[in-house]
């Protein structure tokens, strides 16, 4: 691919604008040479104002969601789209969210531009696991985990029980909640089943991939490594 479409695919500008770029001398290679539309470099060599070249396509990003962000790319409050640069909601082919956290759930959101690996996480045949740390208006009364561990189990509105899930008790009021479906709100209408109420709701894993160290509203790029342990099974709860 040439380098005046590639870099207007990620996002940094019309064809026109980028051809403006190189003529303003602004693309440049790792030790600070000059490029031209028709150079040949390595995408980890290239620079845009001395800035490293946003990733290629294939881009799987991890963001630790806050409390009160939409995952919409409309709405008439804040939404996960606002965290990330703003290239990256012009990017092609487009950055999606891997699946939802509701407004009032914090944590975990996986981002890509590769749609076979964002449909090969969220279908109902991978049981990619994602694991959640609640927060609960009263004390677990102890027979939570054989409810949700049942197969048994079944929301309001629904058709079919919920696949097994396994609780951890972190607390009196504190739970960790390992689950493989997604349904809508699920981990909530799990717990309001139960005659409790979700005060604050947290995800810490995607499968073995967990947040680590990356703080509240920020965001990085994940490793072929860190992508595949999101289809291991959890080292959390």
């Amino acid at each position: 691919m040439k380098l005046v479409k590639l870099i207007a695919n990620l996002g940094y500008g019309s064809r026109k604008d980028v051809t403006q770029l190189f003529r303003a001398g602004r693309i440049t290679d790792a030790d600070g040479e000059v490029l031209y539309a028709d150079d040949v470099v390595p995408h980890e060599n290239i620079r845009v104002d001395d800035e490293p070249l946003d990733p290629p396509p294939g881009l799987v990003l991890m963001l630790n969601k806050p409390l009160g962000v939409t995952c919409s790319r409309k709405d008439p409050g804040r939404v996960v789209y606002d965290l990330l640069p703003p290239r990256f909601n012009v990017r092609t082919p487009a950055l999606s969210s891997v699946g939802r956290l509701d407004r009032d759930t914090t944590g975990l959101l996986l981002f890509t531009d590769d749609g076979a690996l964002l449909h090969r996480i969220i279908s109902p045949k991978a049981h990619v696991a994602k694991v959640y740390e609640a927060t609960l208006a009263q004390d677990l009364r102890g027979d939570e985990g054989a409810l949700f561990a049942s197969g048994s189990l079944m929301l309001e509105s629904e058709k079919e029980p919920l696949a097994p899930a396994q609780l951890q008790v972190l607390g009196p009021r504190h739970a960790r909640l390992t689950v493989t479906e997604g349904r809508y709100h699920q981990v909530r209408r799990m717990f309001a089943a139960a005659g409790n109420h979700v005060e604050t709701l947290q995800r810490v894993a995607v499968g073995a991939l967990t947040l680590g160290d990356l703080p509240l509203g920020e965001w990085r790029a994940l490793d072929a490594d860190e992508v595949a342990a999101v289809f291991a099974p959890p080292t959390v709860g």
